[in-house]
């Protein structure tokens, strides 16, 4: 008698699948690439923090094809990375061996991953997710975190928290200077409000002197073993006023007052976490903070974009600045911010420079310690924006999931959830 066709068809099928149907069976573990074979590289991140926050054990291979995870090949993961587009790869016994070896053997290094940490975005109540690319990274992985902003800051609220982001908020005071184009804009008024209505109900003179308070709130924060990550306006001016504590850089927007000559000779840098001896922008009618910002982007002194070159580092001796540069890329595109990038000369000595800008002097990325706690600062607003106007449309992730720049800022996320022995080197 003759077999029906479609049992010949599903034998063939079984005799196909069998061999990687059972090679995933017997496979103990999970790559999740981040080289160019990953489906989505910031998912990926994701699905990482979501297996950690699982309970599970979890490594990140430090150069090892670009950064890639491991994960234990459990049921649960496999359907969590099918839901969220993110490819894994399993592997045999065999070639976790040969894995092991290669990274033994190579300027690589396994850092296991062992708590998901609990995430602030320092942010007005009435924000827009698409106002802040942290924001917009972590919503697009699907990575959970909560808002808190100066309230919560001043009554001690930080320490429910492991990593504190902060993006555009401008720490001296003055509003980022927006009064000078954007004075009858609805937007600017409400902000000057709310931010009024705080130092009043805090009992600080103005809103300089409540952002100041504020500042100091979120250095004691790191002090105490906090995890800082800071882009564009708010790298900047935490330290303009941390360091500006007995120094009123913002009067002349405040009352009229005429800047005080001596300011910049007067900050005490001992107080700011990354900078020291930068001169000062006293003219309230110039749109710039001071000479940190090596591109002056609203000035006539602008400097055009270019690139900026992640540093390689020993993934053995130094793994903290090696996580915080995984990427497939390591030459990015540049992007604009009220603070675009950092003077070389302006850094203090043991922060780190994690990139360089081309043709210039000057740092993109950097990071250092302070107490028990760190801080990473990225200059710029949007790795995927590189003008980035008010009022333009917000970037599409999904679009965007392979972006070397916004794998910078999730290599932020995940570096507190390192195995502290790590962190200490």
């Amino acid at each position: 008698m003759r077999r029906p066709p479609f049992l010949t068809w599903g034998l063939l099928l079984v005799l196909v699948l069998a061999p990687p149907l059972a090679k995933a069976a017997r496979a103990q573990n999970l790559l999740v690439p981040m080289d160019e074979a990953q489906e989505n590289h910031l998912r990926a991140y994701g699905l990482t923090y979501w297996a950690i926050d699982q309970g599970v054990s979890a490594e990140w291979l430090l150069n090892y094809r670009d950064g890639s995870f491991l994960l234990p090949n459990q049921r649960r993961i496999v359907e969590q990375a099918a839901l969220m587009g993110v490819t894994v790869q399993p592997l045999s016994g065999t070639e976790l061996a040969q894995l092991r070896a290669t990274i033994a053997a190579e300027n690589m290094e396994a850092v296991p991953l062992e708590k998901a940490p609990k995430i602030a975005i320092y942010t007005p109540p009435n924000s827009s997710p698409w106002d802040d690319a942290v924001t917009m990274a972590l919503e697009y992985a699907q990575i959970p975190y909560e808002k808190v902003w100066d309230a919560d800051v001043l009554e001690g609220k930080l320490t429910d928290y492991d990593w504190l982001h902060l993006h555009h908020e401008d720490f001296t005071g003055q509003y980022s200077k927006f009064y000078l184009n954007y004075t009858r804009s609805d937007w600017l008024r409400e902000e000057v409000a709310r931010n009024q209505q705080v130092a009043n109900e805090f009992g600080y003179a103005d809103v300089p002197a409540l952002k100041r308070a504020v500042a100091l709130g979120i250095r004691d924060y790191v002090e105490q073993g906090g995890f800082l990550f800071a882009m564009c306006t708010a790298t900047e001016t935490l330290d303009l006023a941390l360091a500006a504590q007995d120094v009123d850089i913002a009067a002349a927007f405040a009352d009229g007052t005429p800047p005080d000559p001596d300011a910049t000779a007067r900050m005490d840098w001992t107080q700011a976490l990354a900078f020291e001896n930068a001169t000062v922008v006293l003219d309230p009618s110039l749109s710039a903070f001071s000479d940190i910002d090596a591109h002056q982007v609203n000035t006539p002194w602008r400097k055009p974009l270019g690139s900026f070159t992640l540093f390689e580092f020993s993934a053995k001796i130094d793994p903290v600045p090696t996580m915080l540069t995984q990427s497939q890329e390591r030459v990015l595109p540049d992007f604009y911010g009220l603070t675009t990038s950092f003077n070389a000369a302006d850094l203090k000595d043991g922060v780190i420079a994690l990139a360089s800008e081309a043709n210039l002097d000057a740092v993109k990325y950097l990071h250092g310690n302070f107490g028990k706690g760190s801080f990473t600062f990225l200059g710029g607003h949007d790795p995927e924006d590189p003008q980035h106007l008010i009022g333009d449309p917000d970037t599409d992730l999904e679009l965007k999931r392979h972006s070397p720049g916004y794998r910078l800022i999730l290599n932020n996320v995940l570096y507190p959830a390192a195995k502290k022995k790590a962190l200490k080197t």
